[in-house]
């Protein structure tokens, strides 16, 4: 494959993303020994293509390999790095070596950042962003949207209010532009060393908002709670699957004996967790979100703060569905299923709790 074929192959991968309201391809897969691979509507699929050779994925590598980037493959037999289609839109590449010889994956990333209701995010996220301090987390297994939904909150507040925000990323995904805000984006690498030490940087260049790509280790974790406690709103990631696993995660990434510490500082900062699953709609529409949110209030804190007196967050977000906007993953899969976006099979295959799902789709 030259490389003129790999970009023809990338332009019509992209116009067929587009060729639907919901996102088709997501993903594109070089890979020596087959034809290059396509994920659609969340499942990988072949294509007819010629049969990639190792001098056509190298040759791919070396076009998306700046000098750096390819000392730290040489170095390490894989790099993350994005680049850009002019005109239609950016990828995110992850090229790593297998069997000796390299392998390329690709995301997609429109140059639209997404808003907040074109990713169908409850209202509830919108309010979100609008905190102005504490710790907001965005959750889910790798492909869940995790970036879109951030990029969709930053362009929420670049529309409404003149906030400085710091985004650090590895690598840059969706390209900000000012609206209302100052957006400073910063990439691993390129522009910074490490996720910490940019991360501590950035709380010396008067940010409102700080994004950070994702809590990676327990000095990003430090400063995020810290960045927290002195004013500002912190957003990153995490890949866990609901809140109650994200608490426990991030607790646990410290120390046994800075855990109570830190378990107050959590309560104290920790503002929601939004976790995201991708399910499939039906009639191969596409994929859709299903999404938890859980809002830390009074209760929510005790929670956290004293687990030896329970900590069922489920329960609670059930409990506080109408007054403060949470949900569980079940009520947010029930209502795709009311409005008709789903089948029962999918919901019943996504379900925290299979038998209570059946229960209340025979009530419907």
């Amino acid at each position: 494959m030259s490389l003129s074929s790999a970009t023809s192959f990338l332009k019509d991968s992209y116009s067929s993303s587009e060729s639907r309201s919901a996102k088709a391809i997501s993903d594109i897969h070089f890979k020596v020994g087959r034809p290059p691979l396509r994920r659609l509507h969340g499942r990988l699929a072949s294509t007819d293509m010629p049969v990639l050779k190792p001098v056509d994925t190298e040759a791919i590598a070396a076009k998306l390999l700046d000098s750096t980037n390819r000392e730290q493959f040489e170095k390490n037999h894989q790099v993350e790095t994005s680049f850009s289609i002019s005109g239609l839109a950016r990828f995110r590449a992850s090229i790593f070596k297998q069997r000796r010889t390299t392998s390329i994956v690709m995301r997609i990333i429109p140059h639209k950042v997404p808003t907040l209701d074109e990713l169908r995010i409850p209202p509830t996220v919108k309010k979100i962003a609008e905190y102005n301090r504490g710790l907001g987390l965005v959750t889910g297994i790798t492909g869940s949207g995790k970036s879109s939904t951030l990029a969709g909150m930053i362009r929420h507040m670049n529309e409404k209010y003149p906030y400085h925000i710091v985004t650090i990323e590895d690598p840059i995904e969706f390209l900000h532009k000012d609206i209302c805000s100052s957006i400073v984006q910063r990439e691993i690498g390129d522009d910074a060393t490490d996720y910490a030490s940019a991360f501590n940087a950035s709380l010396r260049q008067d940010p409102d908002i700080i994004m950070v790509g994702e809590m990676r280790d327990m000095d990003t974790m430090s400063t995020a709670l810290r960045a927290a406690e002195t004013g500002h709103l912190v957003l990153s990631t995490i890949h866990t699957t609901d809140a109650k696993e994200t608490i426990g995660r991030f607790i646990d990434t410290f120390p046994t004996h800075q855990q109570n510490q830190i378990r107050i500082q959590l309560a104290a900062n920790l503002r929601a967790v939004i976790s995201q699953h991708l399910l499939n709609m039906k009639d191969n529409g596409g994929l859709i979100l299903a999404t938890e949110i859980l809002i830390v209030n009074a209760a929510v804190r005790d929670m956290i703060q004293h687990p030896e007196l329970g900590n069922d967050f489920i329960e609670h977000m059930v409990k506080e569905h109408d007054q403060y906007g949470m949900c569980t993953f079940d009520q947010s899969i029930i209502e795709l299923l009311d409005k008709g976006l789903i089948t029962e099979e999918e919901a019943l295959s996504n379900a925290t709790n299979e038998n209570d799902m059946r229960l209340r789709m025979s009530l419907k």
